[in-house]
């Protein structure tokens, strides 16, 4: 049908920018190019975006052609077997949200299993067949937490592919030299040009590796740039020798005391402390002692804390924080960390030689109790010190689970991170069957995946007590889609007599009963999925 407008002027430079403006703003605020205002402005914008949409797909001229890329690196390691290699295609192919919101209903997530089946074909060395990689790296790009597991599988094709288009560009930065291997060990001069001439990223990744594989290596060839860096940098750097950190690394960082940022001294104070034989960790001893002791005049041995009047220079230098946070005394503020960083041996010699679970059973004077055990809970982390992680934590059924020193959630989840994965699961389990699921979320976080059996029976057991008990489902849909990625597989058959729809009890919440029969069969059949996906990567 013909259309009789205005003339359009050929479109600029630009235009298709300018039309997109006229389309947003509205042709009665701005007209098209070559028309007037009036009801034939909107008919022009149509007719000038037609044009300009074959200018775009067609108007190219010619050109010389450009150099072919060089052919994509070789993948030396195995192909996927074929079951796998459909498995992975499925799982890629599945995007968030497709549902629409909403129920979940029995159907697996997908691209929740996609992590845990790259870190299985990454433990067994198969290289990705080469038509999966663009999904592959769509997938890591909108998923850093994919990234590490994601780029070591796709391999070197996938750093090819990522030199051709921009949107994949993160693949190199997430890679020492661009996507090139890091220099051997014994290349001293390539390591120290990719130091002194690599961008920042580069110089990070390079420092990670090679104090991963020699750190002392990696100590030195910082110091040879220390003094010249920026405050950031510096601040970045030394985080990266808490990988290997040992005695060797004290007299760098006691020289980093003396840095001129506040930042890069309490990074390196707190490294040093992390060392129970360093200097400093005897410096904070002897201040951390002469603010705790046994009250002796009291029928019953108690700890009695006198905190520190004030912050001296010397304290300072050492890691110490002068300024408290808002709503905080300085005096405990600065009680709390000189006791973090004090080696947790002090304190059997200090107090009479009790072990960690006597000296934490010890009455504490004046209400400095939680200030004290708070600090205890810091250091053990800090000093991945197990016994007085366990002492803190306590028994996982007494009626405050947790024990005395963890003063959160958060902070008994550090704690059992100092722990075994075996000790750790087994604590986490007794914590549930006492006290079910309601504050274990975080403390899943920590257990290693599979869950160990009795953790896994645990879990299990409480929802189907919460099932039973009327609980609101939907309360407990973190535990249930941690279950899905972490119960271990083989525990598929006990949740067979969970599958059916529940008698409802008089005050559970309309049509809960219907929701825990879908996430029981949901979590049924991510179990089974996941048992597949295993024996798929097994065949050969």
């Amino acid at each position: 049908m013909n259309r009789t407008s205005a003339p359009v002027d050929a479109p600029a430079t630009g235009a298709w920018e300018g039309l997109v403006t006229t389309a947003l703003l509205g042709t009665d605020r701005r007209t098209p190019p070559g028309a007037g205002p009036g009801p034939e402005a909107p008919v022009a914008l149509l007719d000038a975006a037609a044009v300009e949409t074959v200018r775009r797909r067609a108007g190219l001229r010619p050109a010389r052609a450009a150099e072919r890329p060089r052919p994509a690196p070789e993948d030396p390691r195995p192909p996927l077997p074929p079951a796998a290699a459909r498995r992975l295609a499925m799982l890629l192919a599945d995007r968030p949200g497709a549902s629409g919101g909403g129920r979940r209903g029995t159907a697996p997530d997908l691209m929740e299993l996609l992590p845990q089946w790259l870190a299985a074909a990454n433990a067994r060395g198969f290289a990705p067949p080469p038509q999966v990689l663009p999904a592959l790296l769509d997938a890591a790009r909108g998923r850093t937490d994919l990234r590490p597991a994601a780029l070591e599988f796709a391999g070197p094709r996938a750093l090819w592919l990522a030199r051709l288009n921009p949107d994949w560009r993160f693949a190199l930065r997430s890679t020492p030299g661009g996507g090139a291997a890091l220099p051997q060990l014994e290349d001293d001069g390539s390591i120290r040009q990719l130091w002194q001439e690599g961008l920042f990223a580069e110089r990070v990744a390079l420092l990670s590796a090679l104090r991963s594989r020699e750190p002392a290596a990696a100590r030195e060839l910082l110091a040879t740039t220390w003094t010249t860096e920026r405050a950031e940098d510096r601040l970045m750097f030394l985080d990266s020798l808490r990988t290997g950190l040992g005695p060797d690394d004290e007299p760098f960082l006691e020289q980093a005391l003396a840095d001129r940022s506040r930042n890069v001294r309490a990074t390196a104070a707190e490294l040093l402390s992390a060392l129970p034989g360093s200097a400093l960790a005897a410096r904070m001893a002897v201040r951390a002692e002469a603010c705790v002791a046994i009250d002796r005049t009291l029928s019953t041995p108690a700890i009695a804390v006198e905190a520190p009047h004030e912050c001296d220079p010397g304290m300072e230098r050492d890691g110490v924080v002068a300024k408290a946070p808002a709503g905080r005394g300085e005096r405990s503020w600065w009680f709390g960390q000189l006791v973090e960083a004090a080696p947790l041996g002090t304190w059997s010699r200090r107090l009479g030689g009790r072990t960690p679970r006597e000296i934490v059973a010890l009455p504490v004077t004046d209400d400095w109790q939680g200030e004290l055990h708070a600090a205890w809970c810091r250091a053990a982390v800090r000093q991945r010190d197990a016994a007085w992680s366990r002492a803190l934590l306590g028994e996982p059924s007494a009626p405050e689970a947790g024990g005395p020193g963890a003063v959160s959630l958060a902070e008994r989840a550090k704690l059992l991170g100092t722990l075994d994965a075996a000790e750790r699961a087994e604590w986490v389990a007794g914590f549930i069957a006492a006290h079910g699921l309601s504050e274990a979320f975080q403390l899943l976080g920590v257990c290693a995946v599979p869950w160990a059996a009795p953790l896994g029976r645990a879990v299990v057991d409480a929802l189907n007590i919460a099932r039973d008990a009327g609980s609101y489902p939907w309360s407990f849909s973190g535990v249930m889609g941690l279950a899905e990625r972490c119960l271990d597989p083989s525990e598929a058959g006990r949740l067979d007599a969970l599958l059916a729809v529940p008698d409802e009890p008089e005050n559970a919440s309309p049509g809960a009963g219907g929701y825990w029969a879908e996430s029981f069969q949901r979590l049924s059949t991510t179990l089974r999925l996941r048992a597949a996906m295993t024996e798929e990567l097994r065949m050969q």
